[in-house]
C-alpha cells in the first residue's frame, strides 16, 4: 500500500458490502474519474465512514492508492442528497443517474465534465417547478454528447417535422454549460416530442439496457 495520500472530488455511484465491516466503494471524480476504493470498517455502527460512503454522497474523498485498488482513510461530505433518499421517485431517477455515469465514465480518466453534470442533475430532481422527465431526457443528452456519439445537429430529423421549439431546445442542451441546463420547462407537446427523439438516439448510440431504467418504467 503506498504511504501517500491524495484527496479527490466525487461522487459515490455505488456501494457494496465487502468482507464483514467493509464496504467496496464505486466513485466518480474530478481528478481521476471513475474509481474503486475500499472502506475499511465503514458498515460498522460507530465509522466515521458510515454516512459517507452511501450512494448520492458528494464531497472529498482522502485515498490512498493500493496495487489494484484504492483505500478511503477520510471524507468530509458537502451533499448526502438525502432528499432524494425518501422520495421514491426521485430515488429511482437519480439511481439510474448513477448507473448511467458509471456506464459512460473510465478509470484514471478526468471526469469534471460527467461529474458536474451528475450533480447538476440531481439537484434538479429536488426541483419543484423542473418535470423529472425533462431533467431525464436533459440528462441523457448531455452524457450523449459528452460521450462523442451523439449528433452535434439534428438535420436528420427533418423527416420529422419537429416544432421548432423541439429543435431549439435539442441544440440548447447541446450546446449549453451544464449550469445553464436547468434553466427552462417545456410544454407537454414538446416535452413529449423532445424525449422522443432523445430516446431514439439513446436507443441508437448507448448499447446498454440499464436495470434501473428498467425499474424506473416499471414503477413510475
Amino acid at each position: 500500500m503506498s504511504s501517500q495520500a491524495c484527496t479527490v472530488t466525487g461522487i459515490v455511484l455505488s456501494a457494496a458490502p465487502a468482507g464483514d465491516y467493509d464496504k467496496l466503494v464505486v466513485l466518480l471524480t474530478r481528478e481521476r474519474g471513475k474509481i474503486r476504493a475500499f472502506a475499511r470498517g465503514a458498515r460498522r455502527m460507530n465509522s466515521p465512514l458510515l454516512a459517507a460512503v452511501n450512494v448520492f454522497a458528494f464531497g472529498e474523498f482522502q485515498i490512498y492508492e493500493g496495487r489494484t485498488a484504492y483505500s478511503i482513510a477520510q471524507a468530509s461530505i458537502r451533499n448526502y442528497f438525502s432528499d432524494l433518499m425518501t422520495d421514491f421517485e426521485a430515488s429511482c431517477y437519480g439511481q439510474y443517474f448513477l448507473e448511467f455515469a458509471d456506464f459512460y465514465t473510465g478509470e484514471n480518466v478526468e471526469g469534471t465534465d460527467y461529474l458536474k453534470l451528475l450533480y447538476q442533475s440531481l439537484r434538479a430532481l429536488s426541483v419543484p417547478a423542473l418535470p423529472r422527465m425533462l431533467v431525464r431526457y436533459i440528462f441523457e443528452l448531455k452524457a450523449m454528447v459528452y460521450s462523442g456519439e451523439c449528433p452535434q445537429t439534428y438535420e436528420q430529423f427533418e423527416s420529422w417535422k419537429l416544432n421548432p421549439s423541439t429543435i431549439y431546445a435539442l441544440q440548447y442542451v447541446t450546446a449549453s454549460p451544464v449550469e445553464k441546463l436547468y434553466t427552462f420547462t417545456l410544454s407537454p407537446e414538446v416535452c413529449k416530442e423532445f424525449g422522443k427523439v432523445v430516446e431514439w438516439l439513446r436507443e441508437r448510440y448507448v448499447k446498454r439496457r440499464f436495470k434501473s431504467l428498467e425499474i424506473l418504467e416499471t414503477c413510475l
